[in-house]
């Protein structure tokens, strides 16, 4: 298994770039995104705003350096299914469909790196918390 160690940054690359594109996304159309939370009715908009883009943005940049991946999967994953609650239920459109699956999807995906933890090229296996946390050492 260690000629597949890479793996892991692999899937926090393919999970984190994304949320880092959706956040600098956000911060380009403040605007838009306030309005669009205004519309699904979610209260105080702007702060709504202002934590979506640090979760999206921040937490992006934290997978991807292998940081806390731990805490920051778990609160991404949480995310990733209040946006599914709120912004994709209307399930008769199939486009708003897909969109709640793959958040879905993304929380699992989130949910296995907190499990399994950051990987072998992380900022969290130099600092020697890697080993430590939901899996035993033994196990990874």
């Amino acid at each position: 298994m260690e000629r597949y160690k890479f793996l892991p940054l692999l899937g926090r690359i393919l999970l984190g770039a994304p949320f880092v594109m959706s956040g600098l996304g956000k911060l380009g159309a403040y605007a838009a995104t306030v309005g669009y939370i205004t519309a699904v009715g979610l209260p105080l908009p702007p702060l709504a705003f202002a934590v979506s883009v640090l979760i999206e943005l921040g937490g992006g940049l934290l997978l991807l350096s292998g940081y806390r991946v731990r805490l920051t999967s778990v609160v991404m994953a949480l995310f990733c299914l209040a946006t599914a609650v709120f912004f994709h239920h209307n399930f008769a459109d199939q486009n708003q469909m897909i969109h709640f699956l793959k958040n879905v999807m993304m929380a699992g995906g989130l949910l296995q790196i907190a499990y399994f933890g950051a990987g072998a090229y992380s900022l969290d296996q130099r600092r020697g918390r890697a080993g430590t946390g939901l899996v035993p050492a033994s196990a990874g």
